[in-house]
């Protein structure tokens, strides 16, 4: 029997704490991209603004998806779930073709249409989550959930992007555990990926030797050791308090991807450890509320899609910072609201304006004021 939806008007504004840390986190984001990109920028483009203006474009942008889809019924994605995956697979699958992508780094993850480019790997870290909150509530087989995860998984590794597979691999693992897959499927993926991670790791010299430096099995200063060493001298220069904002020295294009990738630690530089704290502490209560929303909860869609985005801009960010601590080897993964990167922010805003629209109908906090 097919369910019928109906929509129930909010008896809650949004959660305001929560929009108040994505606003305060955007606007440190926004003062970090142009102090840390600003070299780079002016070696570049003759414009030490260069990237700020960007990326102040697709913040502004962001600022209205979020407030859209804060107000938008968090059902109505329910409706969209399937079109919009199988669109973003697509767009996946078009970006692997030479000619209507562009690629850099050794990788093809952009789509240019006249003077915007896109990454559709950022785009599937939402649509996943959508469609795996649609499957959970209609109770199929283990393997619709598996399936449509290791299709994103495997076209965003055809990139190659290693980074972005395991966020999009913790978005996947994250909803399958929690929308109730028997254990035995749960523990029997996480080991095929696991697998997989490693084989993908070994059969390419490049993360090859990632691994290695991070195991310290080699010594190459300037080569392969090269990034890892400059993220720890930025990390190192900041002492307990930071040498000043704007005063990083390893911005200076002395650090590989200081505006992207490695923003955290030229940060660090600037604010020391005791603002690298108060920031991971920032980071830390955004996921403490997102949960809360998700725990809190009216059905099972909203549920597992807040778990979803939960998962995948807390994941994100804890594979940011593991990596530029040296907990974790260095994945390329960027830093959520901080990092350069129209698409990135633009994805992860409109997805918190979804998180938004789910806190206005918890179910304990009515309870409790009834």
């Amino acid at each position: 029997m097919r369910r019928k939806f109906t929509l129930q008007k909010p008896k809650l504004p949004f959660d305001k704490t929560l929009f108040y840390t994505i606003i305060t986190l955007v606007i440190l984001g926004l003062v970090f991209v142009a102090d840390i990109s600003a070299p780079q920028a002016l070696n570049f483009f003759n414009d030490k603004f260069y990237f700020f203006k960007q990326q102040i474009v697709w913040a502004g942008i962001g600022i209205i998806a979020l407030l859209i889809t804060s107000k938008i019924h968090y059902s109505f994605w329910r409706k969209l779930a399937i079109p919009l995956f199988f669109i973003s697979i697509f767009l996946l699958m078009i970006v692997l073709i030479p000619g209507l992508s562009l690629k850099a780094l050794g990788a093809r993850r952009w789509i240019s249409i006249g003077f915007i480019n896109f990454q559709p790997s950022e785009i599937v870290k939402l649509t996943l989550a959508l469609y795996l909150a649609r499957v959970s509530e209609s109770s199929k087989k283990p393997i619709s959930y598996f399936i449509p995860l290791a299709i994103s998984c495997g076209l965003i590794m055809l990139q190659p992007d290693l980074g972005t597979t395991l966020v999009v691999g913790i978005i996947g693992i994250t909803q399958i555990f929690v929308a109730g897959v028997p254990v035995l499927y749960f523990f029997g993926s996480l080991v095929i990926g696991l697998i997989s991670v490693g084989a993908l790791i070994l059969s390419s010299p490049y993360r090859r030797d990632r691994l290695l430096t991070f195991l310290k099995v080699t010594s190459d200063p300037l080569g392969k050791d090269y990034h890892i060493r400059q993220i720890l001298l930025a990390l190192g220069s900041g002492g307990l308090f930071g040498l000043g904002i704007g005063q990083s020295r390893q911005k200076y294009l002395f650090l590989p991807e200081a505006a992207t990738d490695s923003i955290f630690a030229a940060i660090s530089e600037e604010i020391g450890f005791i603002g690298s704290i108060l920031l991971i502490a920032i980071f830390v209560f955004f996921v403490f509320k997102a949960f809360r929303i998700a725990s809190r909860a009216p059905d099972q869609f909203s549920k597992i899609l807040a778990i979803g985005i939960t998962a995948w801009i807390g994941g994100q960010i804890l594979l940011n910072v593991s990596s530029m601590t040296a907990l974790t080897p260095l994945t390329g993964i960027p830093l959520p609201f901080f990092s350069y990167g129209g698409t990135s922010l633009l994805m992860i805003l409109a997805s918190c304006g979804i998180l938004l629209n789910i806190s206005k109908y918890e179910t304990k906090k009515i309870t409790s004021r009834r």
